[in-house]
């Protein structure tokens, strides 16, 4: 089979989703529908409707969109029948029920932004940035009853700097996934896909899990030493961004940090505890050294660098950060 005969279904949200599907679609691959997330109601009074990136795309492109809010709903598992795919791609979508990833002869297949079996669940990129890691990768698998589990297809391992942040892998990502979904596809059509059980890919290796993120797994604990804590803001740059309360003159702010630097010796302070010059340098005591605020956004104002945070910040004796 050619694969402009090959019927392709496509499920997907997010801006990592769209460069998959751009992809196949200027690959020349028969792509016959595109399910994505209903139009998201956004604005004061949530009365203006906002398109996923992925069906901003298939709709300049002429694609054919679904946008079903159960997938189980018999009206459009009826309609996604009706396309008749071959074959279907998921990537940043929901968790699939059995009667649409079983449905087309040649199965489903699913991206991952970790190397399976590591880094199951929602936010993969982030939790690996968060703990550490110095690489992590993508994974194509077959989709089958527990999420993220299936039999894994090809993978591709990628370094993480000491310097990245989760914006930075997710980009890099995104690029290399593109490319191993269409590989993917192609060893689907001329009969040479193998797939491997995720237990024969890491035995006897402790697993990390990716759950999702919720803005209370965002908030800094400055009881923790400065790798961690530099990991932990780079890990939910740029988004959703790590934050802290900035205690100061008897107020209470919520500061947002992008960026910081990591410094080691021993504090002369408490953990929280802020020391500035009031002019280019703030910095957070924690258990073994310093973390140097670099980009910072606090409550109601823009994203900025420290230094002109500080041109309108004037902290008293006891400002500290919990």
């Amino acid at each position: 089979m050619k694969k402009e005969d090959l019927r392709i279904v496509y499920m997907g949200t997010p801006d990592f989703a769209v460069e998959s599907l751009r992809a196949l679609v200027e690959g020349g691959y028969n792509v016959v529908g595109v399910v994505t997330m209903p139009d998201k109601a956004i604005g004061r009074h949530q009365s203006d409707l906002r398109p996923s990136p992925v069906k901003t795309y298939a709709t300049d492109k002429g694609l054919k969109v679904l946008q079903p809010v159960k997938l189980k709903d018999p009206e459009f598992v009826e309609e996604l029948r009706a396309l008749r795919a071959d074959l279907q791609i998921v990537v940043a979508f929901r968790m699939l029920p059995e009667v649409v990833w079983a449905m087309p002869r040649l199965g489903t297949f699913n991206l991952h932004a970790s190397l399976l079996p590591q880094y199951r669940g929602a936010a993969p990129i982030n939790w690996a940035v968060i703990n550490g890691e110095t690489e992590t990768g993508i994974t194509t698998f077959f989709l089958k009853h527990e999420i993220d589990t299936g039999d894994v297809i090809q993978q591709v391992r990628v370094p993480i700097a000491d310097s990245d942040t989760a914006g930075d892998v997710h980009d890099r990502l995104m690029l290399l996934g593109a490319r191993l979904v269409t590989e993917t596809v192609d060893r689907i059509l001329d009969g040479t896909v193998t797939s491997v059980p995720q237990r024969e890919l890491a035995p006897g290796t402790e697993l990390h899990g990716a759950p999702k993120i919720f803005k209370e797994t965002c908030r800094i604990n400055w009881q923790h030493g400065a790798k961690s804590v530099y990991d932990f803001v780079r890990g939910l740059s740029p988004y959703p961004a790590a934050w802290t309360e900035l205690h100061h003159g008897g107020k209470v702010s919520t500061l947002k940090v992008y960026a910081c630097e990591k410094q080691f010796c021993t504090p002369t302070a408490a953990p929280g505890q802020v020391e500035t010059d009031g002019q280019s340098r703030m910095r957070i005591a924690v258990a073994d050294g310093y973390v140097a605020l670099t980009d910072v956004q606090i409550a109601g104002k823009r994203r900025m660098p420290i230094a002109d945070f500080l041109r309108g910040f004037h902290p008293d004796g006891d400002c500290h950060v919990e």
